[in-house]
């Protein structure tokens, strides 16, 4: 691995969830997918101090109640297990016996109390899972500290998801390097209200639950849940986090003096994981990054922003490198925020295409190339209402979402 810069929060080349001490890993293919990885686990040595936001979907999966209730025991987790092709949502008592049952094999298999066992699921709605195949997956699971452990357990939480995400930063705490890894799964049904899809953080910092949980909601804010696809919330988002407390250093709370670096270091790296999921929506060319500046609070800039990116006129546009301005203009004017039309100007790309009300002479053809040619199409739009930003992220919309959600179950 390679570190990009020295400073006190900085991203690290080919890092993941297995890059803070003491945790480990594996996936496997019990036989819920055809032929790929589709049964993971994520290992702490110790109990890890641990926190997670979840889908306000009322239509909450089995697992993520099962989890909820293993974090409320003490705050802490030991193992996470997590199944792919299979949501076991909305699959009533049976469903939560199930998850249940999952999360009791687990913790036989690491001789853990089984509280310490958070369990996730992603996949269909509406299908129970298979026991049998599970409890040979929990029998079988293995778990090591490398490289192709990380990547199996990648692997085996993915569905329609056509790459793999994982992402690594390091914060200076007390003058000694923390280390904060993730992964994540998410491609469809992506529109999140509380985190997303399925986030793993692992850190080695020295942090409680409760300090844990306000961190990780405030991360979550203005990164996962700035990210759309498809406009769709699903009913097994989740982003759990262990910490695992290996670091040495003085107990994180927000009076330590390094407590921004550590804020910090755990939005951009939720901030990374949000970005590659966006890029990688169902059938997507382009990940579409949406900038506000000068809006009347940030809530405002956030919601703006997230109008323009989730709109299905404004992703068709992009797909198509159509310049057509008046698309974002729409999305912007029924957005509940405060909003001053004759004040805004709105750059796509580089160029300025709409200015306090007046439409810009620009030059189509260059910005329709940039669009054409850029996996990173940048819109920017700037109020000049107050102090607000926020920014938003998603894709472009193609003939191929509708080919995969067309066929999703066969």
């Amino acid at each position: 691995m390679s570190v990009i810069e020295k400073k006190t929060v900085q991203k690290v080349e080919g890092g993941g969830i297995l890059s803070p001490a003491g945790f480990k890993a594996g996936g496997i293919h019990i036989g819920l997918r055809y032929e790929k990885k589709d049964f993971g686990v994520i290992y702490s040595e110790r109990p890890a101090q641990s926190a997670a936001v979840y889908t306000q979907s009322h239509f909450q999966a089995a697992p993520l109640k099962v989890t909820q209730e293993s974090i409320a025991s003490a705050g802490l987790l030991q193992a996470i297990v997590c199944n792919s092709a299979i949501a076991n949502a909305c699959t009533g008592e049976q469903g939560l016996k199930d998850a249940y049952k999952t999360r009791e094999l687990i913790a036989k298999r690491f001789r853990l109390p089984e509280e310490y066992v958070a369990v996730a699921s992603t996949g269909v709605i509406g299908e129970c899972l298979p026991m049998e195949k599970i409890e040979q997956g929990c029998s079988h699971i293995a778990v090591h500290k490398d490289y192709n452990s990380a990547k199996s357990f990648q692997q085996a939480i993915l569905t329609t998801d056509l790459v793999e995400k994982a992402a690594c930063v390091e914060v200076t705490v007390d003058g000694k390097t923390i280390t904060i890894g993730g992964a994540a799964k998410g491609s469809g049904m992506i529109h999140p209200n509380m985190g997303t899809m399925l986030g793993f953080i692992t850190t080695d910092a020295n942090i409680s639950a409760p300090v844990l949980q306000s961190a990780l909601k405030k991360a979550v804010n203005t990164t996962f849940n700035q990210i759309t696809v498809d406009g769709e919330t699903s009913t097994n988002d989740m982003v759990i986090v262990m910490a695992n407390g290996t670091a040495d250093h003085k107990p994180l709370n927000e009076n330590h003096p390094d407590w921004e670096n550590f804020q910090e270091g755990l939005t951009l790296l939720c901030e990374d994981l949000a970005k590659q999921i966006a890029r990688d929506g169902e059938g997507a060319t382009k990940l579409v990054e949406v900038s506000v500046k000068g809006a009347h609070s940030d809530g405002d800039a956030k919601v703006i922003a997230k109008k323009i990116v989730g709109s299905n006129l404004v992703k068709t546009a992009i797909y198509g490198a159509d310049p057509n301005w008046g698309r974002i203009v729409g999305a912007m004017g029924h957005s509940p925020a405060v909003l001053q039309p004759d004040t805004c100007d709105i750059y796509i790309g580089g160029e300025l295409v709409f200015s306090e009300g007046t439409p810009q002479v620009f030059n189509e053809q260059s910005v329709s190339d940039y669009m054409k040619n850029e996996e990173h199409v940048e819109i920017s739009v700037f109020l000049k209402d107050g102090a607000g930003e926020g920014k938003a992220w998603g894709c472009d919309l193609t003939y191929d979402y509708v080919k995969i959600n067309a066929s999703y179950r066969t």
